[in-house]
């Protein structure tokens, strides 16, 4: 039987099948959502926050909780969309607000111009340049610097639970 889900802040209701994932309802809404491990619970790029019905989800299981530790804008109502299944109904969930880009290619491109809004990292969900920031060269070379964005060494180092 369908369970609804509501999705904030858009304020939509979306159906699911009992024990479908929250990444479903995304991935059907068109919302901006990498997967980029494939629904396997290993990256953050399908990070949401449970407003409220926790309980009418799945429990969190241990590879959740491990990458969820890594999520810098993690709380405690957080939740990756690929593993929260869907088992009542009164779940609301809120997007987190950004986008999450693939490679540092994708903010290169925006050099010289403000950032529409915040640009996350795709495995840790980090806020790489605020809404409004200008991109230049030389925060580029920071995040350079700083951050990784070699998803097979992160796999490699996640240990399959």
């Amino acid at each position: 039987m369908a369970k609804i889900v509501r999705l904030e802040p858009i304020s939509q209701d979306s159906s699911v099948e009992t024990n479908g994932n929250l990444l479903s309802i995304l991935i059907n809404k068109d919302l901006d959502v990498l997967k980029e491990c494939g629904g396997r619970g290993l990256c953050a790029t399908c990070h949401v926050y449970v407003k409220s019905g926790m309980e009418g989800l799945s429990s969190v299981n241990r590879r959740e909780q491990r990458t969820l530790e890594v999520i810098t804008t993690c709380k405690p109502n957080s939740r990756l969309a690929c593993q929260a299944r869907v088992l009542n109904n009164g779940v609301v969930v809120e997007l987190p607000p950004g986008m999450y880009i693939n490679s540092i290619k994708d903010i290169e491109a925006l050099i010289g111009r403000r950032a529409e809004q915040d640009l996350l990292h795709p495995i840790t969900g980090q806020v790489l340049v605020e809404a409004g920031k200008l991109i230049t060269r030389s925060m580029m070379k920071q995040i350079e610097d700083k951050t990784s964005f070699n998803m097979g060494e992160y796999l490699t180092n996640s240990k399959d639970v």
